[in-house]
């Protein structure tokens, strides 16, 4: 009998897949059952019987088994209160997609709570492509707040900053951070934190009940070089102390602990740190993150984790 129910599962897994792989993914049918290693025909009943079976909607409610069981592995390993785990596509395997939606669930669910909640939010791309899959809500007894600032240094507002975004999504109170990212100095930065408006933010960013942060790397292609934060000299030099990884412009090493000096004494972020009872929560999906989040998994920055099958097979194997 448990046999039968394991080949039940075990279609209703490929089902699941091959409904991810064609409503999510976009791939065709053809490109279905090369993946899968199936005929046409079998990828074509596949994606029919995902329907009848109604694991796929707008988003896939099917949890599909393998991601289940690394999802499980990460949160024995490294002690988090939360993991979930999206499928990844093989022939894209950066695309956020499939994260985004299951991140989005995940703060639909803390918006539908009754009670009044503090959302904080980092930035990044995983995180911008998750507001966008949110739905459209009214949630005026909610607050969201940035955890760090909305402007380049020269007043431009930064291309990923997502709190204003997802406040007229879901119409809820927010405080966006009225800073730049870096300061031009330490005592500049001390300055500029000082004002009322920016205590009071970095005050309930503390208070939140749930905070989601995108993870960066380090390097030629860091998200805070590409993106204009930092220079081609600044990134080196952190490399040279051993940087891996930085959530919320906040540099850390391979161990997850915050570089000394450098950058880090001008970023205007809120304070970087993880609370054993509320979670923090990163989103984060491709090959380039990978030694940033299990960084920022050793040193406790996280205890909350969105990802994808790829990473986490990757961060099961450290």
């Amino acid at each position: 009998m448990s046999n039968v129910g394991d080949q039940e599962t075990s279609r209703l897994d490929d089902a699941a897949r091959a409904g991810w792989l064609y409503y999510v993914a976009g791939n065709t049918q053809d490109e279905i059952a090369r993946k899968l290693g199936v005929s046409r025909q079998s990828a074509q009943r596949l994606v029919s019987l995902a329907v009848s079976e109604k694991l796929v909607k707008v988003r896939l409610d099917h949890p599909i088994a393998r991601c289940m069981e690394l999802a499980h592995g990460l949160k024995e390993k490294y002690g988090l209160l939360s993991c979930e785990v999206a499928p990844t596509d093989p022939d894209t395997p950066t695309a956020l997609t499939g994260v985004a939606q299951l991140a989005a669930s995940h703060i639909e669910r803390v918006l539908k709570s009754d009670h009044p909640k503090i959302i904080a939010l980092g930035t990044g791309r995983a995180l911008r492509a998750c507001v966008e899959q949110l739905p459209k809500m009214d949630c005026p007894h909610h607050r969201i707040v940035s955890l760090l600032g909305n402007m380049m240094s020269d007043g431009a507002a930064t291309p990923y900053n997502v709190v204003i975004r997802m406040a007229d999504r879901v119409n809820a109170r927010h405080y966006p951070m009225p800073l730049p990212v870096f300061a031009r100095s330490l005592e500049e930065k001390q300055l500029l934190q000082r004002q009322e408006a920016v205590h009071n933010i970095l005050d309930l960013a503390r208070q939140a009940d749930v905070t989601y942060v995108g993870i960066g790397n380090i390097g030629d292609n860091a998200p805070l070089l590409v993106d204009g934060f930092v220079s081609r000299e600044e990134t080196r030099a952190l490399i040279k102390a051993g940087a891996t990884g930085e959530i919320t412009s906040w540099v850390f090493d391979r161990n997850g602990k915050l570089i000394d000096g450098l950058t880090n004494d001008r970023v205007a972020s809120a304070t970087l740190k993880a609370s054993p009872t509320k979670p923090v929560i990163a989103i984060a999906v491709g090959p380039l993150k990978t030694d940033a989040v299990l960084a920022a998994l050793r040193g406790k920055l996280i205890n909350g984790l969105i990802t994808d099958e790829a990473m986490a097979e990757q961060l099961l194997i450290h």
